[in-house]
């Protein structure tokens, strides 16, 4: 009896191993990537230097904050925490995330001083704004 004990811990060992490996690799994965225009916002250089990184949440139909002051470099990172999904889109055509679902992320990097408003295209009246200043 003592060895299907330890037998099946041991099961149970690898299964979570298994679950923890493939969420992972899921969660590499789960970013959604700017679409829309390549605009003077987005860095076009691949494997570019991230001087600052920022969070915006989502949460109770709001962005939160609402609006956030960062340098030329800062990447942005928008994280879905409502049950319903939502989007970040710039009122200008700068960057346009996909539905994101629960617990989803969206980054868009900032390389040009200037504002940039942004929405939920599901739920206009949900908007934020980030500022980028040298």
């Amino acid at each position: 009896m003592k060895k299907m004990v330890s037998l099946d811990f041991k099961w149970s060992g690898l299964a979570l191993v298994s679950i923890v490996a493939g969420l992972t690799l899921s969660g590499a994965s789960a970013s959604s990537s700017p679409r829309g225009g390549a605009g003077a916002a987005q860095s076009a250089v691949a494997g570019a230097s991230m001087e600052a990184a920022t969070q915006v949440k989502i949460d109770n139909f709001a962005f939160t904050p609402g609006a956030v002051t960062v340098k030329p470099g800062t990447q942005v990172t928008w994280v879905n925490h409502d049950d319903i999904p939502h989007t970040v889109d710039s009122t200008e055509g700068k960057f346009k995330s996909a539905a994101l679902d629960t617990d989803d992320k969206f980054q868009f990097r900032f390389t040009e001083p200037g504002e940039y408003p942004f929405y939920c295209r599901m739920h206009p009246k949900m908007t934020g704004k980030i500022i980028v200043q040298p």
